[in-house]
């Protein structure tokens, strides 16, 4: 558990957007966090991937047997490894795309993983297609 001081004015904009999209204020902290550290890890990734290429280097892959580093907590956000199907849905309160990050509103279309443990993420039918290649 962690516990931060933040302004008024942000507290309140976390409570009306959490509000807005229907879930607690918790979940909407915890989504833009994993988020925030994802899009960081991505785009770090990325900077690396482009300095080896300009250096002509191959993209390195790693050794068999190795594994990655394992994910902080049960419920990060889109943790495929737990994924056994998804499941198409109307969505009956507003949500946030697991892997996109876009707004959803409720009444639209999306999908629900069907995970052997853990979080069950909602994906937007863009990032579903995306999922099914």
């Amino acid at each position: 558990m962690i516990h931060t001081r933040v302004p008024e004015s942000l507290e309140a904009e976390l409570r009306d957007r959490a509000q807005d999209l229907g879930i607690s204020v918790s979940n909407l902290v915890r989504n833009v966090l994993g988020h925030a550290f994802g899009l960081v890890g991505d785009v770090a990734a990325d900077a690396h991937a482009i300095a080896r290429a300009a250096r002509g280097e191959r993209e390195r892959t790693p050794p068999v047997g190795a594994t990655t580093a394992p994910v902080a907590a049960a419920d990060a956000p889109l943790a495929l490894d737990n994924v056994i199907a998804w499941q198409p849905i109307v969505l009956a309160k507003n949500a946030v795309c697991a892997r996109c990050n876009d707004l959803l509103p409720r009444g639209d279309d999306a999908a629900i993983a069907i995970a052997d443990r853990g979080a069950r993420p909602i994906v937007c039918p863009r990032c579903l297609a995306e999922l099914r290649r």
